[in-house]
């Protein structure tokens, strides 16, 4: 990540071109230190998203959507009294600091005009939005209570004075005309020697600043400085995300000096919902799904403990056969046998009467003897036609469990509550007691196109997967799923796909799947009509025949490439 000043720098110019002068419409906090605002301008509306969240704290206009709670928090409920329906009339970034200003003019309960400031601060877990009034000096609210004791420099509760944040001693690079000077022998030194004097600088820019500096040795280390700086003065960039291995890094610039694959986006908020979609996601998700990962990962353990056992039973029922033999060699050969011996060697007119040796119970009868192998045998031919049920079950949920595991992997905030709803009904979860609140609308599977423009449906859930491929499906449509591998269900509307749209389907199988980080992963494809569900079978649980499979790598850029591509008229 690359959040620095100069990023900020560039960020700010975005919001400035596309929402200054604008009006917030709506307000919105669908999580605890983030918040969503509508604003309406250039006849176009707009989501600006601000977070403070302690790893992905970041200011920019997004095109994601989110789910908001029923009951607005109160930060959010103070925000709406202030500055909803109030104009934007001016963006500011402070120096080159990673905090950002913004100014809203509205009226007070008496109607008198009056300008509320909005600010961000982007540092790390120290990040805030704030919601004050300079007239008055004055903090409303902030979106991260920090009282006195933990923090002995500024108090952030509401009403307190408003104190910003400490200044940086170091230079701001875009007022700066001097001499640039770099200390230290190593490039780590070097990197830290630039960070240190000038404001902004994170790791990655201030790398890239040295890297132009070394490769242009004929320039002066100032003026290789000053242009470096001129493609943000200028709005001379290019937003890229470079992607080395699990690495990824944003810039405004295609940095040479960072490795990797890179790929060029044409906004900041583009590039920023690309980078942060998944990243933010998974996060909130594990915090909302860690409840539900622990009860699940306990249940599999239990069961692959009880396969465990149930598969050594079945071993030792194989002996079965050993029991009733014994009875029987023993029955024929009785009237040798006589009540106190503890063992004894007879033929085995079974095994070309081969000595076969039998112990005994010295405190019964030979009768009694022959019984108990019999018994033994009846017993061990009953476990073992109940242990053969028990085993392929206890198979099939672990099975299940690892499906909604997987699911978990792939969810968005919005699936959460369905896949709770489902450990409820299976009795993972107990049943919550009947309450008044409104239900929420139960989300649908994904929709993407294909290259070509056919339609296809990811389903996120079992919820949505039974509705999938049990309901919306026709016979002829195709349908696809990670071979032995828990995923998603896929399904093709259509009953001639080309073999493009079915790799791509395959890439989408593959992707919300379990191994979506491999790079060869088996997807079988077949008819809807050659797809079934067994009656009492777990939800998501299908069985299909006239299968041919695909290996495919998963991509991301091919699966947002589908997601954005149009549909086909």
């Amino acid at each position: 990540m690359s959040y620095d000043g100069l990023f900020t720098h560039a960020v700010v110019h975005e919001l400035k071109e596309n929402i200054l002068g604008g009006r917030i419409t709506k307000i919105h906090q669908p999580f605890p230190n983030e918040l969503v605002m509508r604003i309406r301008s250039n006849r176009k509306n707009y989501q600006l998203f601000l977070s403070a969240h302690p790893q992905y704290a970041r200011v920019q206009l997004t095109n994601l959507k989110f789910e908001n709670p029923q009951q607005p928090p109160q930060y959010c409920m103070v925000l709406r009294k202030y500055i909803e329906n109030s104009a934007l009339v001016d963006i500011q970034q402070v120096d080159n600091d990673r905090i950002i200003e913004f100014t809203f003019t509205g009226r007070d309960e008496l109607g008198d005009e009056q300008h509320y400031h909005l600010i961000a601060e982007i540092m790390g877990r120290h990040s805030n939005i704030l919601l004050v009034n300079k007239d008055e000096q004055k903090l409303y609210e902030a979106i991260r209570h920090v009282p006195p004791s933990m923090n002995s420099y500024r108090t952030l509760l509401p009403g307190a004075e408003y104190k910003p944040a400490p200044a940086q001693d170091n230079i701001n690079p875009f007022e700066y005309q001097g001499a640039v000077e770099i200390e230290g022998d190593t490039q780590k030194e070097q990197i830290r020697s630039l960070q240190s004097q000038f404001q902004g600088f994170g790791r990655d820019s201030a790398k890239e600043l040295l890297y132009q500096i070394n490769k242009h040795s004929d320039e002066s280390p100032t003026q290789v400085f000053q242009n470096f700086l001129n493609a943000y003065r200028e709005d001379q960039l290019e937003p890229t995300l470079t992607e080395d291995g699990n690495r990824q890094s944003f810039t405004a610039l295609p940095y040479p000096s960072i490795e990797g694959e890179k790929e060029s986006f044409s906004t900041f908020t583009a590039l920023l919902d690309e980078y942060f979609e998944n990243k933010a996601e998974r996060d909130r998700v594990h915090q909302q799904t860690n409840d539900l990962s622990q009860v699940l990962k306990n249940e599999r353990k239990k069961n692959v403990n009880k396969l465990k056992k149930l598969e050594r039973e079945y071993k030792e029922t194989n002996r079965a056969e050993d029991y009733r033999i014994k009875g029987e060699v023993l029955t024929a050969f009785m009237h040798t046998v006589e009540q106190g011996m503890e063992e004894i060697e007879l033929e085995n007119f079974y095994d070309e009467y081969k000595p076969i040796r039998i112990e005994l119970d010295p405190q019964k009868t030979p009768a009694e003897n022959a019984q108990w192998y019999f018994n033994r045998y009846q017993k061990m031919k009953s476990r073992k036609k109940h242990l053969a049920s028990q085993i392929p079950l206890t198979k099939q949920e672990i099975d299940y469990i690892d499906s909604v595991l997987a699911q978990l992997d792939i969810a968005s905030s919005a699936d959460i509550e369905e896949i709770r709803e489902e450990l409820r009904n299976e009795g993972y979860l107990k049943k919550q007691r009947n309450n008044k609140k409104k239900k929420k609308k139960k989300s649908g599977p994904e929709k993407y196109h294909a290259s070509d423009g056919t339609l296809i449906y990811v389903g996120k859930n079992n919820a949505q997967n039974d509705q999938l491929t049990m309901r919306t499906a026709n016979k002829t449509d195709w349908w696809l799923h990670t071979k032995d591998i828990p995923g998603s269900h896929v399904l093709i509307r259509s009953d001639e796909p080309s073999q493009q749209t079915l790799e791509e389907a395959a890439i989408l199988a593959a992707y919300n799947s379990k191994y979506r980080m491999s790079s060869s992963v088996p997807v079988d494809y077949t008819q809807i009509k050659h797809v079934r569900k067994p009656n009492g079978a777990k939800p998501g649980y299908v069985i299909y025949d006239n299968q041919q499979t695909l290996f495919v790598t998963p991509e991301r850029k091919i699966v947002r490439q589908l997601k954005q591509n149009e549909p086909n008229n």
